[in-house]
């Protein structure tokens, strides 16, 4: 048998995942229990729910979270967008960002130990039933190492075939935020072959879902991921990261030294950490905050009968012995970028209509003229965003031109709920009253509405 690679003790010069050969160390952290291990596997459990659920909640008719791509509806809320106002989706995104920010500002990588999907489905479910089947770590690196036998073979087997069940589960779970779940239940009976995107989609999804799961895992952090090398922008030394007290944890002994500190160094703290890390040597890239190694130590510090928190959540200050401050510089910036942003959401929100309407002209020839008249040719489009039918009154006139004919808007008409239509509008001048281009005045007026919505076009022919 190969003899195995000696794995790289935890340093600041590489990554603990590569060996000294530069070969792939896979890394098996241990089990762990604490406040914050039990406080991360509630949060995760409610998020992995949310996401579950989300789908199968209705507001106003509609999924709670339905982005109808086929149809071009969004739905989020109760709430119905339309692809005019995906301008929204820049304060959306702007805000989501500097609410990033500022929490990390604050807290450090604390999305990524406690929100981020990567380590909640990683650490909440995939490594759950790795444990579950191999055993601890000790038994998972034996079991590794070790030949292959009949019983390795049927864990082996056993293991990926739920990881690749509960990957196609999960992204079936996302098909449905785009198809909804009765659209995704009719495909799901039908051929592949009837729904070929979808299905590839899902597909393909599900595969990357594997192998980052049951291969790649903490590389995605690692190598993939950028909000690590933004870490060492957002934060300071007032940000509250998860440390190791080096006045008091140095230097490192036996327990029955008295000349020593209160570290023993019993790498339990790099046994349990997901990156296999070393947190005494200071906050590093591949630290997502996860807390591991503080529920880890605490657990040695009471069986010491030795005060907790030798690592704990603190900011450098704090361990540094200085007083550390919340309100600072940066701190008011971000929150007052993220409540301008937000003020701003909010004002925009106020001006989404439940309903869109737009007017282009067809396509062909900008213009028709014959001996009596010029003709210009336009679609209308309105799309009405409530669960019930609306009806609409559509005009169209030009100041300039009195007698004016528009054809295919004669009456009232009714959008479906949730409907759009299309409809030809013919906009005639006669020949001897074409003065040259002017302006078209579109005004769409909904059921019950005080005010109409305006559109101007160019009505254009030839020169006089």
């Amino acid at each position: 048998m190969a003899q195995r690679p000696t794995p790289r003790a935890p340093s600041l010069d590489s990554v603990t995942t590569i060996n000294t050969d530069g070969s792939r160390l896979f890394i098996h952290p241990a089990d762990v229990s604490g406040w914050f291990t039990l406080a991360r596997r509630i949060a995760g459990v409610a998020l992995i729910a949310f996401y579950a659920v989300l789908p199968w909640i209705q507001i106003n008719g509609n999924p709670a979270a339905f982005f109808d791509v086929a149809h071009r509806q969004f739905h989020l809320v109760g709430l119905t967008f339309a692809p005019q106002d995906l301008w929204l989706v820049f304060f959306l995104i702007t805000g989501l960002g500097f609410s990033l920010f500022l929490v990390t500002a604050l807290l450090g990588r604390v999305w990524c130990g406690w929100a981020c999907p990567q380590t909640v489905f990683l650490d909440h479910v995939f490594r759950r039933i790795e444990r579950w089947i191999d055993g601890d770590a000790v038994a998972r690196r034996a079991l590794e190492a070790a030949p292959w036998t009949p019983g390795k073979a049927v864990r082996r087997v056993l293991k990926h075939t739920l990881y690749l069940a509960l990957s196609l589960a999960i992204a079936h779970v996302f098909l449905s935020y785009f198809v909804s779940l009765p659209g995704l239940y009719q495909m799901a009976r039908q051929s592949p072959l009837q729904h070929w995107e979808p299905f590839l989609f899902v597909m393909v999804l599900s595969g990357l879902l594997y192998f980052n799961f049951a291969w790649f895992r903490e590389q995605f952090c690692i190598v993939l991921c950028p909000y690590g090398r933004l870490q060492s922008a957002l934060t300071d030394e007032n940000s509250v990261v998860i440390g190791y007290d080096h006045q008091r944890g140095e230097p490192r002994g036996k327990a029955s030294d008295p000349a020593s500190g209160d570290c023993i160094d019993c790498r339990r703290c790099i046994q349990v950490c997901p990156t296999g890390i070393d947190i005494r040597q200071g906050l590093q890239l591949e630290c997502i905050a996860c807390s591991n190694c503080i529920d880890a130590c605490d657990a040695i510090m009471t069986k010491l009968d030795r005060p907790k928190g030798l690592v704990r959540y603190a900011s450098f200050n704090t361990f540094a012995g200085k007083s550390s401050r919340m309100l600072r510089p940066r701190i008011l910036v971000y929150a007052a970028l993220l409540a301008l942003g937000t003020v701003a959401f909010a004002v925009a929100l106020t001006r989404v209509r439940p309903y869109t309407a737009s007017v282009l002209r067809m396509p062909g020839a900008p213009f028709y003229e014959d001996a009596t008249a010029v003709r210009n040719q336009f679609m209308v489009r309105i799309l009405n965003k409530r669960t019930h039918p609306v009806a609409f009154t559509l005009t169209a006139s030009a100041d300039a031109l009195p007698s004016l004919v528009a054809a295919g808007i004669e009456a009232p008409f009714e959008v479906p709920a949730l409907g759009e239509i299309q409809r030809p509008l013919i906009v005639t001048v006669p020949r001897a009253d074409w003065r040259g281009q002017t302006a078209l005045q579109v005004r769409l007026l909904p059921q019950g509405g005080r005010r109409p919505e305006l559109r101007v076009l160019p009505l254009l022919g030839p020169d006089r």
